[in-house]
């Protein structure tokens, strides 16, 4: 029997929890892992995170009897690995729970900016039902860029192809199979970002994403390409992205994340900190990015389907109960 403390929950996730792992003691807070909470927690045994709780090594020495991490994501770059691993401390993550789910809210994205359903759908709540200026463009035909050949961008091709349109991945590590059954094509970074009508990134964030998408690499686009972004914030730099749409040079992005959405999430709280410049930075970025009529952006909610929610769950259940099984999976470390 262990004690469990689990972070960034609701009600109905602590009900389902507490069935599954009734054998153990468990600990609920609705918000993320803080210094003020964590002193709640000193001798638990095992904690499980959201990204937004970021289990730094300043926060690891403070759980002296931590023996696993068990994040609800896909992504762990919010947690300190190489101090985990000194310390012996297995980190299990969350790898499949959403391939399909981000994968259609990918396209949700795409749609909305291929055939201006945002503007169409501000326009009648005014009582506007004119059409002009919300002539669209069909998604046959069009180069779609996948950014990343995993579970998830595979899934996004397996669409793309459905629409009629030429898929292009470009990955490090490239699976000819999937490439044959799906029918795209490997292709380089740079010969991606020149030939794509629409660049999708399904990558993690690390030290090589990070900032994947600069000004150098938006400058070898497509002209009037559009970027879709539902991975992570920190891979597009986003004064790169604000110039791209201001001058035209690219014609529309659809964001489920962007730089600095912590802050976004926090800003009334921020705008009473004088210290952090940086973060009150993303802040007036992003919103001169969300006050265009090109852009589409939701609040890093891709992941966010019932069916997802339960398996991510599930999963991390199965993570924990295997760990004290001794056959530990997905497992980062």
């Amino acid at each position: 029997m262990a004690s469990i403390a689990f972070f960034e929950t609701k009600k109905w996730e602590e009900k389902h929890l507490k069935k599954s792992l009734r054998k153990h003691t468990l600990k609920f807070f609705e918000g993320p892992l803080d210094n003020e909470n964590i002193s709640e927690i000193k001798g638990f045994d095992i904690i499980s995170v959201f990204i937004y709780s970021h289990v730094t090594k300043n926060a690891l020495m403070k759980l002296p009897k931590l023996k696993m991490i068990a994040t609800r994501s896909t992504g762990f770059d919010h947690i300190d690995i190489q101090e985990c691993k000194k310390r012996q401390i297995s980190i299990c993550t969350v790898p499949s729970y959403g391939e399909n789910t981000v994968a259609e809210h990918t396209f949700g994205l795409i749609l909305s900016l291929s055939r201006n359903i945002h503007k169409s759908y501000i326009r009648t709540l005014k009582n506007d039902f004119s059409i002009e200026g919300l002539t669209g463009f069909d998604l046959k035909g069009k180069i779609l860029g996948v950014v990343g050949g995993g579970n998830i961008g595979f899934h996004v091709a397996r669409t793309a192809r459905a629409f009629g349109m030429d898929v292009l991945v470009y990955d490090l590590h490239k699976n000819t199979f999937m490439e044959d059954v799906l029918d795209f094509k490997y292709v380089t970074f740079n010969e991606l970002l020149k030939n794509s009508d629409i660049i999708s990134l399904h990558v993690p964030h690390n030290k090589h994403t990070h900032h994947l998408i600069d000004k150098k690499n938006i400058a070898k686009m497509k002209e009037g390409a559009i970027l879709i972004n539902t991975s992570r914030g920190q891979i597009v730099d986003t004064d790169a992205l604000l110039q791209a749409l201001e001058t035209k040079h690219l014609s529309g992005a659809g964001l489920d994340v962007i730089e600095g959405e912590e802050s976004i999430k926090e800003e009334h709280e921020l705008l009473h900190r004088s210290k952090n410049t940086q973060k009150l930075g993303d802040i007036i970025t992003a919103h001169k990015i969300f006050d265009m009529d090109n852009v589409v952006f939701t609040p890093h909610n891709a992941f966010n389907s019932s069916e997802a929610l339960m398996r991510i769950l599930d999963t991390t259940s199965e993570n924990i109960d295997n760990y004290f099984s001794k056959k530990p999976c997905n497992s980062v470390n």
